[in-house]
């Protein structure tokens, strides 16, 4: 089939401005419910697993369904998905500010994920068309990593603040106008794309839909589902294998390596924003607002280093901010329970910035290289996909481990092998 252009290429900014903005609000929507988990728990009677699940339903399947989200991008149009999944995530965002129930919260979180799963690549997949040269992508790609990682340490902010106010059903409440005012604004701002055609390759879809699931459930401790989860993995596989239009294609393998060490960042990225805020108030006592606070300098660091690894093409830095990262994790592992904001927290929280910001634009960079561009739609599904898989992975995995510290002592270790891998590949 012929492949068409999805998109004409663009001399401003104003198109990046609206599509990080929905980037700004997928990433808050994983982080802005970790401050008001204590309170949910205690409001809806959740249990240790299900206080976990709230996070993971939604990091879940939004990840899961990243690379069918990111193909359908590219075969029926990439503004047209994106609109569908903005408009689905303000429903049910309404869904779980009104739920009455856990599990009627969790499963709003995971439909949550679905609209996200379209929303994260097709917006990634239009800068990286709109934006299609060496300089101005990264200019495009420093931008957008800025606003995850600000959206990462603001959800914590903006969580701590609303839980603080108005009680934890207002952090589901503030995303409802947000996802709807990225739609409108994408609709009115961001040029139209003819869609290339083609089909979805649905068994490909509902196989690595369902592997990624079963997989994920099977390593919080429900182990049967490991076997189940990699059988479906393995069937993807072959089927892939046999089809004219596979959902992930051989020519992929070109980002194999950065979408690898993605993933491991993304359990990384997971881990700190779901135990540092939780520490903040078992151990150290911090209010929810205290807790949200404290994290402004971590995304004020996020953001100048993302934006400052945009103007850069030098392999070293990866590395090396990787190295910084690792710094950062290490001296947070302490956990002391008689901690301060000063003396224990801040020092490492500017290393992890500085690290974090390097990390996601470098292999975000990584991962968009080499692609063709009738492909955009799926690169940026499979770096999406990669780093929540990653994350929920490593998260049903943290989650196990004693105690916050050995938490951070073990995303210490996953860091210096992504740092090995990176070197290795450079």
């Amino acid at each position: 089939m012929t492949r068409t252009a999805t998109q004409p290429t663009t001399t401003g900014w104003t198109a990046l401005v609206v599509l990080a903005m929905a980037q700004f609000l997928v990433v808050l929507s994983t982080s802005i419910v970790n401050v008001a988990l204590p309170q949910i728990r205690t409001g809806l009677d959740l249990s240790e697993s299900g206080q976990a699940w709230t996070v993971n339903a939604y990091v879940l399947v939004f990840g899961a369904l990243l690379l069918p989200g990111g193909r359908a991008g590219d075969a029926y149009g990439l503004r047209r998905v994106f609109l569908s999944g903005s408009g689905l995530f303000a429903l049910s965002s309404l869904g779980a500010a009104l739920a009455p129930t856990a599990i009627v919260l969790i499963v709003c979180r995971a439909a949550q994920g679905v609209g996200a799963a379209l929303l994260a690549p097709t917006a990634l997949a239009l800068v990286l068309t709109l934006y299609p040269d060496g300089k101005r992508r990264g200019t495009a790609l420093g931008t957008w990593g800025a606003v995850s990682g600000a959206g990462g340490a603001a959800g914590v902010l903006l969580g701590g603040l609303l839980t603080d106010l108005y009680g934890w059903r207002a952090v589901f409440v503030v995303m409802v106008p947000l996802a709807l005012a990225a739609g409108v604004a994408t609709r009115v701002l961001v040029p139209g794309d003819r869609p290339r055609g083609g089909s979805l390759d649905l068994p490909g879809a509902v196989t690595v839909t369902a592997g990624l699931v079963a997989l994920t459930y099977g390593l919080s401790g429900h182990w049967p589902f490991v076997v189940i989860g990699l059988a479906l993995l393995g069937l993807f596989t072959v089927l892939q294998s046999r089809r004219a239009e596979p959902l992930l294609p051989a020519r992929m393998g070109v980002v194999a390596v950065p979408n690898v060490l993605m993933a491991l960042l993304g359990a990384v990225w997971l881990g700190l924003f779901y135990f540092l805020p939780l520490y903040q108030q078992r151990s150290l006592g911090y209010s929810p607002l205290e807790a949200g606070l404290t994290q402004l300098p971590l995304a004020l660091v996020i953001t100048l280093s993302s934006w400052a690894t945009g103007k850069t093409s030098r392999r070293q830095v990866l590395p090396v901010g990787l190295l910084v990262l690792a710094a950062g994790l290490a001296w947070l592992c302490r956990t002391p329970s008689e901690g301060s904001f000063l003396g224990d927290l801040l020092g490492p929280t500017l290393l992890i910035g500085t690290g974090l910001g390097v990390a996601f634009v470098r292999l975000t960079t990584m991962s968009s290289t080499g692609i063709q561009p009738a492909d955009n739609g799926l690169a940026g599904g499979l770096v999406n996909a990669t780093r929540q898989i990653g994350g929920a992975i490593g998260l049903s995995f943290l989650t196990l481990l004693p105690s916050a510290g050995a938490a951070f002592l073990a995303c210490v270790f996953l860091t210096l092998l992504i740092s090995a891998l990176a070197i290795r590949k450079a």
